[in-house]
């Protein structure tokens, strides 16, 4: 709901398409700046208190944006200004919250409990987006911002919950405390994970994150929809993304993730070019919902290949480098994004991300003929 809500702001406020893109980045902007050092945290910390401490940070944030709306005090700036503190406090939380899924459900579980997790997430993008548009058209940004807010409560209460110890936990005592250079040599100097993360880094840019970013202009510039149609767009999004989580959990363990890496960005890709070439609701949600499960089985597929494969020491590192691609890089998708629908239109932006995420998804196919299958 905050996501549809800012994105329509923005443009309520400036009518300005590179502007929705910009405060997109500045959300972002943190990550690609903080998230590498976030991982190296992740490994050092009690992981649930350091949870607990950011999502209250991160409601405190939302109440702020909540009270700023709701008395007509609210402006580009200070949204700007209140973005950059949701991703300052993302930078941290991301890489900490997704190391702790294996400390929580253990190896065996894992790839079911990613799957999952996406499962619930996607789901909020079918529900918060039709809600959020029916609120933005009857009561306001104010009131999505304000549900936003009362739901970091529930999260508060879901860790207070947690009693450790959990399956997943080491249990052991480090010899040394965990450094940046020995998640950079294993990111970065094996041929896997590199080549996991160098097609999640052009997705990051290129991918669903820059379409999303540009969505409300696509809403209302091409297809003539108002913010009840841009949040059915979302949810659209929301649904096709659900449905492959739903399919990861149930057969995830069957199938080849890193040849379903390729092909479902391959599939995002197709869709989302086809969503370009026509002005139809029911298309363009049909082919959003398409490029969403595509996204979503390549990223869960690659989450799950890095966090098996990473040594238990060097999972929050990993996963900071994950973060990094994958959210981090976002800024400048959105940049990008924003600057040729600006220029371009938005048709043209959606045409030249999918066409780049393609080139890489075929790229990652060559590289990874001849190895053996993931399982």
């Amino acid at each position: 709901m905050q996501v549809v809500a800012e994105g329509w702001l923005v443009l309520e406020l400036t009518n300005s398409a590179f502007l929705v893109g910009l405060v997109a980045t500045l959300e972002s902007l943190p990550i690609l700046l903080l998230t590498l050092y976030g991982g190296v945290v992740a490994d050092r910390v009690d992981k649930r208190r350091a949870l607990l401490f950011l999502q209250s940070a991160m409601l405190v944030q939302s109440l702020v944006l909540t009270l700023l709306t709701a008395t007509h005090h609210i402006s580009v700036g200070w949204l700007m200004g209140l973005v950059t503190v949701l991703g300052s406090l993302a930078a941290f939380e991301v890489p900490i919250r997704q190391s702790f899924m294996m400390e929580m459900v253990g190896r065996e579980d894992l790839v079911n409990a990613i799957a999952l997790n996406s499962s619930i997430f996607n789901l909020s993008r079918i529900i918060g987006p039709v809600i959020a548009g029916g609120l933005l058209a009857g009561l306001g940004s104010a009131v999505c911002f304000g549900a936003n807010t009362l739901s970091f409560l529930a999260v508060i209460v879901a860790f207070l919950r947690m009693r450790p110890p959990f399956a997943g936990s080491s249990g052991g005592v480090r010899e040394e405390e965990p450094t940046f250079r020995q998640g950079v040599e294993y990111a970065l100097r094996r041929r896997e994970p590199r080549a996991l993360l160098s097609l999640a880094a052009t997705l990051g840019v290129f991918g669903l994150a820059a379409a999303l970013a540009m969505l409300p202009v696509y809403a209302r510039n091409v297809l003539g929809l108002g913010p009840g149609g841009y949040g059915g767009l979302m949810a659209a999004v929301g649904i096709g993304a659900g449905a492959g989580a739903i399919t990861m959990a149930a057969l995830g363990h069957r199938l080849d993730r890193r040849r379903l890496i390729g092909t479902m960005t391959l599939l995002f890709s197709v869709s989302l070019a086809a969503s370009t070439l026509h002005s139809s609701f029911a298309l363009a949600a049909g082919g959003l919902a398409s490029a969403g499960f595509g996204s979503v089985l390549a990223a869960i597929s690659t989450n799950t290949l890095l966090q098996v494969d990473a040594p238990d020491h060097l999972r929050g590192r990993v996963m900071g480098f994950y973060s990094f691609v994958v959210l981090g890089l976002a800024p400048l998708g959105s940049l990008q994004a924003g600057w040729v629908s600006e220029h371009f239109g938005v048709r043209v932006s959606f045409l030249v991300g999918a066409a780049i995420c393609a080139v890489a998804a075929l790229l990652f196919e060559l590289r990874s003929s001849g190895r053996p299958a993931a399982g």
